[in-house]
């Protein structure tokens, strides 16, 4: 009887042991459960000749991201930042957006350059996702009113070339030529220059040229420049092209004028143009350093990254807080409450406290023209 009573308590002994087993495992189990995340898509330029672009915008999400989780995340969602490379490429902003959208990202901050922008909206939209840019400025990207689910933090192209022209005339400038890359920014953009100038009676355009983007030599397109007669030029794309083109001009002692947009306005062009970057205009967005917030978001980036921010930081910083205050005031990431959000709820950035049109176009943004001036840009004029 004792050895039966035994082997009832050894048993007895071994199922509580497994029963404690069990339930340490279970609370093992419920504690290493994975934390509930909301991705935040990030595609544009990472690498390649306009990744200065595009790697301000991953950092200003990363720092938005590690800010809002620091305070117990979005609807209790962690923030996961997922980075996708286009290189600005059409055909690899499109698999950007296929793979964002197979990982179920319903929020995407970009893409940087208004050709990949436009070639990976209609996926986006297909599949519902709310997408902002902080640097496409074509303006159909907005005004055509075909995405509705695209947004900027980021003033449009008519407006940054009025303001072009505007400034050309008070230069002085009456007959000049238009360059493009023709790309749908740069030829954009030189489009809506040549529109302004002619419908100003006091200027003309002498010569509307494209080149091809990345051709190592723009000798001919300079001497198309000094046979017009031009006593300007106004170029529409980004500064691997306009470098070139303005050091070909310079070099044969072509001193006239060279503007350009907000593709050209970034210290990367100053570097590769050296010495003969003194001197260009070019637009970009508005001076916000006075701004508050600018000073804290410049802050993170010099504490994180130990350098100063890139081009359209700040922009990407601001479209990174406006997608996610979206989605905390839309209590979800339903699409239509998202979109609903964006245009209704205010949101406070370094760009200012905004909220979006209709159109998708931040309210209260603009550009101002800049001068490189001892190696650096300054702004000029609003």
């Amino acid at each position: 009887m004792r050895g039966k009573w035994s082997l009832v308590v050894f048993a007895m002994a071994i199922m509580a042991f497994a029963v404690a087993g069990c339930g340490g495992g279970e609370e093992k189990k419920a504690e290493e459960a994975p934390a509930k995340k909301l991705v935040l898509g990030v595609a544009g330029a990472h690498s390649g000749d306009l990744a200065s672009y595009g790697l301000p915008t991953v950092n200003a999400a990363k720092l938005v991201a590690a800010e809002i989780n620091a305070k117990g995340g979005v609807l209790g969602m962690q923030v996961e930042v997922q980075a996708q490379d286009d290189q600005c490429k059409p055909e690899m902003a499109t698999n950007a957006a296929t793979k964002l959208v197979s990982d179920g990202v319903k929020i995407v901050l970009g893409h940087i350059c208004s050709g990949a922008t436009k070639a990976a909206l209609e996926i986006y939209k297909d599949a519902k996702v709310v997408c902002m840019s902080p640097s496409a400025t074509n303006p159909p990207l907005t005004q055509s009113g075909d995405y509705p689910n695209f947004f900027r933090t980021i003033a449009s192209d008519d407006a940054q070339a009025l303001l072009e022209v505007d400034f050309a005339k008070k230069l002085g400038l009456k007959n000049v030529a238009v360059i493009h890359d023709k790309g749908d920014y740069g030829k954009g953009f030189a489009e809506f220059c040549k529109q302004f100038a002619e419908a100003d009676p006091d200027m003309s355009v002498v010569l509307f040229e494209g080149v091809t983007p990345g051709a190592v030599d723009y000798s001919a397109v300079v001497q198309k420049i000094k046979n017009s007669g031009a006593d300007g030029v106004i170029f529409g794309g980004y500064h691997p092209e306009a470098s070139k083109i303005v050091t070909g001009m310079r070099k044969k002692g072509l001193e006239i004028p060279f503007l350009s947009d907000d593709g050209v306005k970034d210290d990367t062009f100053i570097k590769v143009a050296g010495e003969y970057a003194e001197g260009v205009y070019a637009t970009g967005p508005r001076d916000i350093s006075s701004n508050e917030l600018y000073s804290v978001a410049e802050a993170a980036h010099k504490k994180e990254f130990g350098s100063d921010p890139g081009a359209f930081f700040y922009q990407a910083y601001a479209a990174a807080q406006a997608l996610l205050n979206a989605v905390e005031k839309a209590g979800s990431t339903d699409y239509d409450k998202v979109v609903e959000a964006l245009r209704t709820q205010y949101v406070v950035t370094p760009l200012g406290k905004i909220k979006f049109d209709k159109r998708g176009d931040a309210e209260g943004v603009g550009f101002s023209v800049y001068q490189v001036k001892n190696g650096q840009y300054v702004e000029l004029a609003n």
